[in-house]
């Protein structure tokens, strides 16, 4: 059925919307139709994203390119759509009111536990389609840049919060001295076991998601956090987990967060980052760029200060 012929849904102006703001921002392709899944779980097609896509022109040849590359995945897999809108709506992304801290966390953790079982790719990038290949080599470019900011070395020990299924301590073992990989998701440790399971510097552990408490102070030179920190910022623990960071950091440690939040505020998500950073005896080095083609995270790194007492470290330890 043509534009012309199909009746509009009622979320087809906001889809316009959705679809202008990715297009401005640069997305890549894979990103916007993972938007568009998160988004529009229900209340309209593949096809009519489709279509809307394709009447969305442009003088921009790469953003016409683009809009066409959207609308021919659309209409010729609408399974990968489908799967996406399903993996996306196994983690609620919003909090009641009456939701403890430790409710909202365990809340997620079976969130991620569901997700794992629909697709691992995509329950940790759902911009990967699902597809190994694509989140490989997502994941290869973050690395990448973690290695051009100095993150990695032979010497260094690195603490994963939100893990998920290993990829980052798979990618990070042979440029590392040890990886040690935490995660609220039960299936998702236990998944990320069996991918690194001849990796003898990865250990993977479950976490309470509620601080880092079982590691000692000043215990790694570097922090990452893909995509946890949005849900840190949902339970309510983002300040809490800034504290332990920096407890656990070493002297002129670093932390790359990747992604702070999901409140579609670049603006809030870097005056935040800045506040807690100086509240925690840590100087923000990258603020909020976006520095991947294959992924739309925005990245933060921060490095701690010399001779900066951070909270609760009492202990001597360097």
């Amino acid at each position: 059925m043509s534009t012309t012929e199909r009746k509009p849904s009622p979320q087809a102006s906001t889809a316009r919307m959705v679809l202008d703001e990715c297009m401005a921002d640069g997305a890549c392709v894979e990103a916007i139709i993972a938007r568009l899944a998160l988004r529009f779980a229900t209340g309209i097609d593949a096809a009519e994203l489709a279509d809307l896509a394709l009447d969305m022109h442009s003088a921009d040849l790469r953003k016409r390119d683009r809009l066409e590359r959207i609308a021919d995945l659309l209409r010729h897999r609408p399974d990968i759509f489908a799967m996406l809108r399903e993996t996306g709506a196994a983690v609620r992304h919003e909090r009641n009111q009456e939701e403890a801290d430790a409710a909202v966390v365990k809340r997620l953790a079976a969130g991620f536990d569901a997700a794992a079982m629909i697709s691992l790719p995509a329950s940790v990038q759902l911009s990967s389609l699902g597809d190994e290949e694509r989140l490989s080599a997502a994941t290869d470019e973050i690395v990448e840049w973690l290695e051009r900011h100095g993150f990695t070395g032979a010497d260094r020990d690195i603490l994963d919060i939100g893990c998920g299924i290993g990829r980052f301590e798979s990618a990070l073992s042979g440029a590392a001295h040890r990886v040690v990989g935490i995660d609220i998701s039960s299936k998702m440790i236990s998944i990320a076991r069996e991918r690194c399971a001849k990796l003898r510097n990865v250990e993977l552990r479950p976490t309470s998601g509620l601080d880092l408490a079982e590691f000692g102070n000043a215990s790694f030179d570097c922090v990452l956090a893909v995509d946890s920190f949005p849900y840190l910022v949902l339970a309510g623990l983002a300040e809490r987990h800034f504290k332990e960071i920096a407890r656990v950091l070493k002297t002129s440690g670093m932390a790359a967060l990747l992604n702070y939040s999901y409140r579609g505020s670049p603006a809030l998500d870097r005056a935040d980052v800045h506040r807690l950073a100086e509240a925690h005896g840590m100087q923000v080095v990258v603020a909020g760029e976006k520095p991947f083609r294959l992924w739309d995270g925005n990245a933060f790194l921060l490095s701690a200060s010399d001779g900066t007492l951070r909270p609760n470290d009492c202990s001597g330890v360097k």
